[in-house]
């Protein structure tokens, strides 16, 4: 404050404010603000040894979180606007549920059309939506309290968008590990992880009067929570990989050894011929091979990346995508469904086809 009693910034307007110090000041507090969990999410997608989450799907997801703090902050006004409740109150009760369902959303879109595979993707793919979020907030917070001290912008930086990200990883993670514990359960499985994700952030937030508690705590909890998962699903990687490529080389020696009539699937697909046309039987014997190639292809590029070796889809992986959507369009639905039984369709291997797809 000046002199007189009068804010500083106002002293500062009166004797010609240099725009210099303003534009140094923006970009120093969004730096402190931001730095934080930009660089925690990169760092969790280097750890990831098999490199299962690509840069794309990070920076579509990212903006996902960012449309979702932008939907909030209408929603938010709208609720405010009719519950009359003060901010303070509003933001310890009803507003983190408002921003976990908004950011869970975007979660439950990337599970259900299996973009997420293992706890790894799910601990990624959940901070990068609480990424873009904190990325919009902070940045409206700026704009709302241009004169905020650095202090608070380390407490925003190391502390509340650390805790966007997080939230939204518990949630993604538990989500994911109550669906592979029971697919079946279908929606259900996003209850816990919602309501734990909402409880947190609500924690959070009514530790607003001790910032210093509320960042320690960001700090303490979620980096050991992370290196944890990490460990884990490497693990459950390194095992799904491995009873994988067992079935899929059995399937292709079958097709291969001239003896495929004879085996169970065989004799499974021979009686399909009843109900579908010879090209039609001859186009699901196609899909079944393609499907254990590209299982087989996506399982190698994973092996090779977690020994260090940067390995892309070439030409003829990517022919076989092609010629893999042709037949299914030629076999249609019916088919589709027909053959089910013989293609691998767990979550885990239906992720794979998705994931050597792009």
């Amino acid at each position: 404050r000046g002199r007189r009693g009068r804010p500083a910034v106002a002293s500062r307007a009166v004797r010609g404010y240099d725009p210099s110090i303003v534009i140094v000041d923006f970009a120093t507090h969004a730096l402190v603000g931001l730095a934080p969990v930009v660089g925690f999410l990169a760092a969790l997608r280097v750890l990831d040894s098999y490199q299962l989450v690509g840069l794309r799907l990070v920076a579509a997801v990212v903006a996902a979180g960012a449309a979702a703090a932008l939907a909030c902050y209408f929603v938010n006004g709208a609720i405010l606007g009719v519950a009359g409740l003060d901010f303070a109150t509003y933001s310890r009760t009803a507003g983190p549920a408002v921003e976990e369902v908004a950011k869970a959303l975007i979660i439950v879109a990337l599970i259900r059309t299996d973009r997420i595979g293992f706890l790894v993707d799910a601990a990624i793919l959940g901070f990068a939506v609480g990424t873009g979020f904190a990325i919009v907030e902070n940045v409206w917070y700026q704009r709302l309290v241009p004169d905020a001290g650095l202090g608070t912008w380390i407490v925003r930086g190391l502390g509340t968008a650390l805790m966007h990200g997080g939230t939204t990883s518990i949630f993604a993670m538990s989500s994911l590990a109550l669906i592979e514990r029971d697919e079946r359960a279908g929606l259900r499985a996003f209850v816990p992880g919602l309501l734990a994700a909402i409880a947190l952030h609500a924690a959070y937030n009514h530790l607003t009067g001790h910032p210093r508690a509320a960042t320690l705590a960001t700090l303490g909890t979620l980096p050991p929570l992370m290196h944890f998962v990490f460990r884990r699903s490497e693990k459950a990687v390194g095992d799904w990989l491995g009873r994988g490529f067992d079935a899929d080389v059995a399937m292709l020696e079958s097709i291969g050894s001239g003896r495929f009539a004879d085996t169970p699937a065989g004799r499974y697909l021979a009686t399909l011929r009843s109900r579908f046309r010879g090209p039609v039987v001859a186009d699901l014997l196609c899909y079944l091979r393609l499907t254990a190639e590209l299982a087989l292809r996506a399982k190698g590029i994973l092996l090779m990346r977690e020994n260090g070796f940067d390995v892309e889809i070439d030409e003829a992986t990517r022919a076989k995508i092609d010629e893999m959507a042709y037949l299914e369009k030629s076999i249609g639905r019916t088919g589709l469904l027909a053959i089910r039984p013989l293609v691998h369709t767990s979550r885990r291997d239906l992720w794979q086809l998705r994931w050597i797809s792009g």
